[in-house]
Formats: structure tokens, sequence, C-alpha cells
């Protein structure tokens, strides 16, 4: 059980597993008005940066949970490199299955909705670890622009138009699921750019330590391509953003 080779390759070189940079993760700890001592979970935790600052910063305890074995091990070394180690956790382990064993004031997945088939069952998973009065957050796409054309649709990873909502209409399916809004911090271009454009560095400098690799041709054609798309689709039509949710 572990994530695809490929993914591990393209975010080597990042902390951040996801189009935020430093200032709008710590943005949100701030916003969401974090308590030393609240517990936290953290399903598909990545490298742990979410975990480790918030620790660092706010004085938190948690677990993170990621499919990855390569990036469970790099969280471990970011807690220890932020002296939080007696406090964070990571577990190696499929997250959308994981039982958490204690109830939590914070249940959190920052970009992985898919654990759950979508927004809605994402957040029937991180309720199941909720302590009453908790807070859920989650992270996803949405449509800055209405996308033109199957062609733009595509090239922001979706396969059709309602994979994804505008913001208006993301905030009120989180309504209709019986969950009230109450902060979100989103994602600008400059730091689609800087997580984007941080994968085409990756790659090249791969690119010419393994030019022979099973997984060369791709990541060369990927290469090529890639940067075109971004600028053309994804930093124009696709936003992202983390909410933050309380049950009504």
């Amino acid at each position: 059980m572990d994530l695809d080779r490929s993914f591990v390759i393209r975010e080597d070189d990042l902390r951040i597993l996801n189009p935020f940079d430093d200032d709008k993760l710590a943005a949100l700890g701030r916003a969401i008005r974090l308590r030393p001592d609240d517990t936290l979970l953290d399903l598909c935790s990545g490298k742990g940066e979410l975990l480790c600052t918030w620790s660092r910063t706010h004085g938190v305890r948690g677990t993170g949970v990621d499919l990855s074995t390569v990036f469970t091990a790099a969280a471990r070394r970011r807690a220890v490199e932020l002296a939080v180690a007696d406090r964070v956790r990571f577990v190696h382990d499929d997250a959308a299955g994981y039982v958490h064993p204690e109830k939590v004031d914070v249940a959190a997945c920052v970009g992985a909705t898919w654990i759950g088939g979508g927004v809605v069952g994402t957040i029937d998973i991180l309720a199941r670890a909720l302590r009453p009065g908790g807070m859920l957050l989650v992270g996803e796409p949405y449509w800055r622009r209405e996308p033109p054309d199957q062609e733009t649709v595509a090239a922001c990873h979706a396969t059709a138009r309602d994979d994804f909502d505008d913001l208006p209409g993301l905030i009120r399916r989180v309504q209709a699921h019986g969950w009230d809004v109450v902060e979100m911090v989103l994602a600008d271009q400059d730091s689609w750019d800087r997580y984007a454009a941080a994968h085409w560095l990756t790659l090249r400098r791969w690119l010419d330590a393994h030019p022979d690799d099973d997984l060369a041709e791709g990541f060369r054609q990927e290469l090529t391509e890639d940067p075109v798309r971004h600028v053309r689709y994804r930093r124009e039509y696709l936003g992202w953003g983390v909410f933050a949710l309380l049950r009504r």
C-alpha cells in the first residue's frame, strides 16, 4: 500500500503539497483560532507541514495519516526538525478507511476529497472523528471562471464541468449537507504558480539525472505540455481553497 511513484517524484522538493504557500497556511491557522492543546486529525497529511507548523506556532497536538511511505517519513523528520515530535505523530495508512481512536477538535482533509468521492463524502468521513462542536477543514478546487469548453475542463484535471462547483455553488453544497462555512482561505494565482512551477524544476532535474528511467518519456512530455496548460487554463479558470465548517 503506497502512493504511485510518479506523484512522489513530482512533490519531491515541496513541503506543502497543494497550492498554498507558507503565508497562507499560517493565515489559515490564525483564521480558525487554534488554541493550545487543540487536537487535530489530518487525513492525507502529506509531508506533515500543516500539523507540524501549527503545533510549533499554536501548541496543537495531533495525528496525520497518509498513503505514502515517503511522505510519512518526511513528515516525521519535519516533526523532529521543528521540535514537535512529542506532540504530533504520523501514520502510514489509507486515510479513506482510517479510524481514529479518539474524537478531535479539528478534522482536516486539505486537497484530497477523492477519499470520500467528493466534498460531501469526505465531510462524512471527517465527521466520524469530530467531537461535538468541533471543526472540519476541507480543501477543494472550484471554478474561478466558467470553463468555455471541454478542452479547458480537461486541462483543469476534470472529466466534466460538474466535477467542480463555482465558489457560491461549493458553499451552497456544503450548507445543504448541514454545515456552516465559518472561514475560508483561498489560493491565488501566485500561490498556484509557486505550486505548479516547482514541479517543472523538479521534473527537469529528475530527467537530467534519470534519462533512461521508465518514467522519463512521460515526464518529458509532461514538462513540455504542463507549463502551457497551467498558464492558459488552470491559473485562469481553477481556484482552490480551504473551508472551515461547523455542523449546523
